[in-house]
């Protein structure tokens, strides 16, 4: 494409997309950088946070543009910035059939979530786990009964805070069959959990006696 000096194009259009890219930078400050280009100049037009170390009036590399026309939104797409680090775009075309008007390109830099993620994984890598000391938690009542819930939870394909009370009085009756409540203080233990009154789990124990 040709480069040639656009019109003063300062216009209510540009005004609006200058407020949009402030606003996205300002909000996802300072992972997002905002650039507008102007398509019949070929240049940039404004910046918003600056990652790419890019200014107005740079060529915007808009020369395949005629040849492979954008969409209205192309993306999100890779790409690398001047530091090494990924970033992730959003190309949104103003154009039309009468002005080839701006391109308001949006760009995530991914860095701090790579790290964030990369931080993740290190800290939970299973591979420096050690298997659990057998002598030392031979008899723990409470990690055997947490065992069992969230067994019996997930064969209810349900989750804990969403037991009904119908459902809090099978785990339980079946607990008991299971000889939880011979340990000291399971059932305070097990009130807890199930956010239950301790009466309501003896009541609940006296019922599967009977």
């Amino acid at each position: 494409m040709v480069k040639k000096p656009g019109p003063d194009k300062d216009n209510a259009q540009l005004r609006l997309l200058k407020s949009v890219a402030d606003g996205i930078a300002a909000l996802f400050f300072p992972s997002v950088e905002v650039v507008i280009h102007d398509v019949e100049a070929g240049t940039v037009a404004y910046i918003a946070n600056n990652l790419s170390k890019r200014k107005p009036g740079d060529d915007a590399g808009l020369d395949d543009l005629e040849q492979d026309p954008l969409a209205p939104v192309t993306g999100p797409y890779e790409k690398l910035n001047w530091d090494g680090k990924k970033m992730r775009s959003v190309t949104i075309a103003t154009g039309d059939g009468e002005s080839p008007g701006y391109l308001l390109c949006i760009n995530l830099s991914t860095a701090v979530f790579e790290e964030a993620r990369n931080a993740l994984e290190m800290f939970l890598s299973v591979t420096r786990l050690q298997p659990q000391p057998e002598q030392l938690f031979r008899d723990d009542w409470q990690e055997n009964i947490n065992t069992f819930l969230h067994e019996w939870i997930r064969r209810e394909n349900t989750s804990l805070s969403a037991l009904t009370r119908e459902q809090k009085k099978k785990v339980v009756q079946s607990l008991h069959k299971e000889g939880a409540f011979r340990a000291k203080n399971a059932a305070d233990y097990i009130a807890g959990v199930l956010s239950l009154g301790r009466t309501t789990v003896y009541k609940y124990l006296r019922e599967c006696k009977e």
